[in-house]
């Protein structure tokens, strides 16, 4: 019986996105872009999850694309990585664009456009027997999936420069080192790791986490003032919320405050 490329799975306000095709790597083909693009709208237009994890099935994380699909397109090769491509960024921009925090466990070694799925990640959690690699110039390719603008803004420009172009493999310890990943963590602990930070997570001021989300991602494209001013119109807005009521009231009483209570 042939692999369910992709699986989602619901737990409270936790969704949990698993890329499940373990005996090729996790590699991507189009059906598993594809089932990433509907499970990450699912995540995005459902007002009762509050944190979506991502990870892989078995070993690896994300062994990159699919490189036995590539060479099967032949000649229309072209077009068959345009159109895998843009499906994949369909569920990237998706996934770093919705109104919740996205944690990211890389539970195995993560390549090409898997390493490009891990760097989208607010919270990014590795184990320790995880590495890193660009991948691309092995293969004649350029990056994918966000990588050659989420890169340089993590590690600096010249750190994703060797990364990018001399495909230098990453260790975990070193990926923590230098703010390719949020934390390295022993390979047995993760999943508990994993559950607690998406349950602090799932616990906090969602709506102001995404608020922060979009301003985070739009803090490189433009000048100084401009970006005050989207902070002033978000601070604004964010006063309104229940979410902001329910934080400040608890502040003063001296309570934890119950974000998940709240609209």
């Amino acid at each position: 019986m042939s692999e369910v490329p992709l699986l989602l799975s619901i737990a409270g306000a936790v969704a949990t996105i698993t890329l499940n095709r373990p005996s090729a790597g996790n590699t991507i083909d189009l059906p598993l872009a594809q089932a990433l693009v509907q499970a990450a709208i699912r995540c995005d237009n459902d007002p009762a999850l509050r944190c979506v994890v991502l990870t892989g099935a078995g070993k690896l994380f994300c062994g990159g694309g699919d490189l036995a699909s590539f060479a099967a397109a032949g000649e229309q090769v072209s077009a068959f990585l345009s159109e895998l491509a843009g499906t994949l960024h369909m569920a990237v921009s998706r996934l770093m664009r919705m109104n919740k925090p996205l944690l990211v466990l890389v539970n195995g070694p993560a390549a090409g456009a898997g390493l490009s799925l891990a760097l989208a990640g607010d919270i990014v959690l590795a184990a320790r027997s995880a590495h890193f690699t660009a991948a691309y110039g092995a293969v004649g390719l350029t990056p994918d999936g966000g990588m050659s603008w989420l890169l340089p803004r993590l590690v600096g420009m010249r750190k994703a420069q060797e990364m990018i172009l001399t495909n230098v493999r990453v260790g975990a310890d070193e990926g923590e080192r230098i703010g390719l990943v949020t934390r390295a963590v022993d390979d047995t602990a993760l999943a508990d790791e994993g559950a607690r930070q998406a349950a602090l997570l799932a616990a906090s001021a969602t709506g102001a986490i995404g608020r922060a989300r979009a301003l985070l991602l739009e803090s490189y494209g433009g000048s100084f003032e401009g970006h005050l001013e989207r902070e002033t119109r978000s601070i604004a807005a964010s006063g309104g919320t229940d979410e902001c009521r329910e934080g400040v009231g608890a502040f003063l009483a001296r309570r934890k405050p119950d974000f998940q209570g709240v609209s």
